[in-house]
Parts: structure tokens; sequence; C-alpha cells
């Protein structure tokens, strides 16, 4: 079967740090793989990049589309792309998977999309295609919701979750084309690497542990191994929690030395009070890459503030995990989370806490009900229509309590403390100083988009797009 995997344009980057990260569609690569390994014929277009999905429909005349949907702000650009395919290609059978379409499908229930994978695709596509080639009904098929003519139905769900080896290594040779523009923060060409999905913990905010129901499935070591060898000097490890499971981590570091690998620059995601617990774990990973980065959720800078959202650690930790990571030469890149019921002390201790700290290269982002979460069935009630774009964690959702106006100013400074104003310590220079002669063009195109995050009328301007001001009522007369 000819089949055509698509990346879409994810719509409004125009706030956070998208523009410092643009990665390849590894969950695309992984399915593509195990459709290979069937005999289809698989293209994976990235809409990122030129050429357009009419241009990609032509060239592959795929009999099945599959659309990745990694985040809730892709809702409408999905369903965008999808009345798209159906426009030039009426009998094409288009699913779309990815987390987003897995943790909440309704918005994607549309007359122009057949099905919705809720389960992992590489297992799923390859099971549903077979049984599409032997004249059976999607409805065989465990893990889907279908659109049918009385409406949309999901068929049973899967079962225990299939472990991460289905498929081997992914067939990243399908994105070649646009290696050169896969990047993160300073780092270019980067690649992606997956050992383990999902995570034990329950924080509020986060759609990723009620997905997989507080699960965590492993790659086996030798998979890992062979990935990390092939991939190229920058890395960044996807996966949710890294260093969750000591042993097993720790083993994976030996093995890689073992091989000799060493990249320029590695980022891990992990937690503050893993990294308290595994400072011999940190030791036997350092060696492995020139630079070695950590992605921290910080996300509060007090233990009031991480009691609101569940964290299930303290301040403490935060700072522990600090201490650790400088001392072992990690590079330290950290969240807070600043929730539309922030008053002007909230934001004041936040300041205090990364200057203390010396945080500042870290994001600060809204504290956003995500779709799939307990805390969006919670707020949704409260939540006015808005484009999905704006689930971005960069736009206020509804009225915050210092009202739209004070909690911008207040937000813009908050960035204007980090490390991205190249108004303040870091300037333009700088960072030109830090990356090859090559790179330079790259990062002067990104700081320049980013500097509107430090400017309240920039923030006012979009949120006004989709939430007009309320009409003046006249003055009553006297």
């Amino acid at each position: 079967m000819d089949i055509l995997l698509l990346r879409p344009h994810p719509g409004n980057d125009r706030f956070g740090l998208g523009p410092f990260f643009r990665v390849e569609p590894l969950g695309l690569e992984y399915i593509a793989a195990a459709l290979l390994r069937d005999g289809h014929r698989v293209t994976v277009a990235d809409l990122r990049f030129s050429p357009g999905v009419l241009t990609w429909m032509r060239r592959a005349r795929p009999r099945m589309v599959g659309i990745s949907c990694l985040h809730a702000l892709e809702y409408d650009q999905v369903i965008k792309l999808a009345r798209e395919v159906r426009r030039v290609s009426p009998q094409a059978f288009i699913i779309v998977g990815g987390h987003a379409a897995a943790a909440f499908p309704a918005p994607l229930e549309t007359p122009e999309i057949d099905a919705i994978c809720l389960e992992d695709g590489e297992e799923l596509l390859p099971l549903l295609i077979r049984v599409m080639e032997k004249g059976g009904s999607a409805l065989q098929v465990a893990g889907l919701r279908l659109r049918e003519r009385e409406g949309w139905i999901s068929t049973p769900a899967g079962g225990e979750r299939p472990g991460l080896d289905v498929v081997p290594l992914p067939a990243r040779h399908l994105v070649a084309r646009y290696r050169s523009g896969y990047h993160c923060l300073l780092f270019k060409p980067v690649w992606l690497v997956e050992t383990a999905r999902g995570c034990p913990y329950r924080c509020s905010f986060c759609s990723v542990w009620q997905l997989y129901e507080r699960s965590c499935r492993e790659r086996s070591l030798e998979a890992v191994v062979e990935d990390f060898v092939a991939a190229g000097e920058s890395v960044f490890v996807s996966d949710d929690l890294f260093w969750h499971n000591p042993e097993r981590s720790l083993a994976l570091a030996r093995a890689l030395r073992a091989r000799g690998m060493r990249k320029r620059w590695i980022l891990v995601q992990t937690r503050t009070d893993l990294i308290g617990k595994s400072a011999e774990l940190m030791e036997a990973w350092r060696p492995l890459a020139k630079d070695f980065d950590i992605f921290l959720g910080l996300e509060g800078a007090s233990d009031r503030a991480l009691d609101g959202i569940t964290k299930d650690t303290g301040i403490g930790a935060s700072i522990e995990a600090v201490r650790i990571a400088r001392e072992l030469d990690y590079g330290i890149n950290g969240n807070f989370v600043i929730a539309h019921d922030w008053g002007e002390e909230d934001f004041r201790e936040l300041w205090d806490f990364v200057e203390l700290h010396g945080l500042q290269r870290a994001g600060f982002t809204v504290l956003t009900p995500l779709p799939g979460t307990d805390f969006y069935s919670e707020m949704a009630p409260r939540i006015p229509a808005q484009p999905w774009s704006n689930f971005d964690m960069h736009h206020l959702l509804w009225e915050p309590d210092l009202g739209v106006e004070r909690f911008f100013e207040l937000y813009a400074e908050t960035w204007r403390r980090s490390i991205l104003n190249t108004s303040g310590e870091k300037s333009l220079l700088d960072w030109m100083r830090q990356v090859r002669p090559a790179q330079i063009p790259y990062i002067a195109r990104v700081l320049w988009r980013t500097q509107r995050m430090m400017q309240p009328k920039a923030y006012l301007k979009e949120h006004r797009k989709t939430h007009p001001a309320p009409a003046q009522l006249p003055c009553p007369s006297r």
C-alpha cells in the first residue's frame, strides 16, 4: 500500500520557545519503520518545510494518509490539513494519531477524518492495514475512534500496551531531506532519541501520565545503544522522565561508553527529586557528551506554588538538583509555570528565586489546562470559545486576576530577566560567539523572534484577536 505520513505545521508559534525547537517527527519514523517492514511504500512529509501537502499527495498518491497531532494547539491545523487531503483525494483513508489525538480526540471528530488512533501507532497502523487489505472492517481493530454513519464510535481498548521494541529503530532515512533544519537551542542539526515512554508521577497540568495510566515502558538497551550510536553529534532525548530507572540508566551509560560513544551535545528531561537520588548515575552519564544539558520542570519558586500543581516534591529538591547538576558540570534549562490567578507578589517571588539561584536560562509558561487532564475537565466551563492554537501555554485562556494588561506587563518583565533578552546581560554578539559562523543567520533569526516575548503590547495584540474587549456601557444620565 502507498502511505503518506504528515507532520503538520503547528500554525501559531509566535510566542514561547517554539523558534528554538524544531525536532524530527520521531513517532512517524517509528510507524514508518513498522510499515516498511511489512512491505509498504511509505513517504514522510514534514510540512514545516516546503513543499506543501498538495505536492506530496501528487507524488505519493496514497491510499492511506496518517496525520500526527502531538499538541492540543494543533487541532485546528490538523483539521484544515485533513480537509485539503480530502479535497484532492476523496477515497484516501485519513487517520490522525499522536499524543493530543489519543489524549483528547473529540475536537478531531469531523467529517474530513476517518479514524483517530488512541494507541501506539507503530503497532496499530500495520494491523489496521492488514485488516483493510483482507477486506475487513476497521471495527475489528482495537484502540480506534471511527467515523461511522451513525456517528463516532470507539473500538474496544487494546489491553496491555505492547513493549517499545515492536520496532527496533526509526526509519530516519525518510526525513533525511529535512535533517539540516532540525534544531534545539544552539545546536543544529539535532537527532531525537527515545529510550522510554510515559511517567508514573501525577502533575496536574500534564497529560502524559493520564494517557499512559502512570506507566513507563522502556526500549531494550541494545536498541537504544544502536540508536544513540547511529545518531549525529547533537541529541535530544525525548523521554518524559530520563533517569527514572536508575539501574537501567546506569547500565545504558556503561554500554554507551563501552561502544566509545561521545556526542557534542545531549539534552535530557527529568525531575528535580530524581537528580537528588542519582549523583552516581549522573557522574556516569556526564562524560558521554562535551556539553550536557538537563531540562528541569522547576515549575514553582516555593513549596506553596509546587503544592498547587501536585508536583509531589518540594522547593528544597529544586535547589539541591541545581546544586548537584552544576557541581557535575551539567547545564540547567528549567521551566516555571505562571497561573491566571497570580498576584504581583507571586511574580516578585519568582524573580527573586531566579536571581538568587542564577536560573536565567529558565523558560516561563502560562499554566494551561491541557485537554486530556483532570485539570482541563475542571476548568473547561470557565474557558470561552477560542482557537485551539491558544493552548500553546503562552496565551491567557480567561481573564487573569490582575487584569490582562497588568498580567502581560509582569509576564513580559519575567522574560526580560531571562538570558534571551539581547538587551540584557547577554547581547546578540555574545550569542553569535557561541555558534559556528554558518549558524549565525539561524541564531539571529530565532533571537529576533523571541524578543517579542519581552513586549507586553505584542501579547495584548495577540490576545485581543480572540478575546475582544467587552463593550463599554454608556454612562447613565444624571
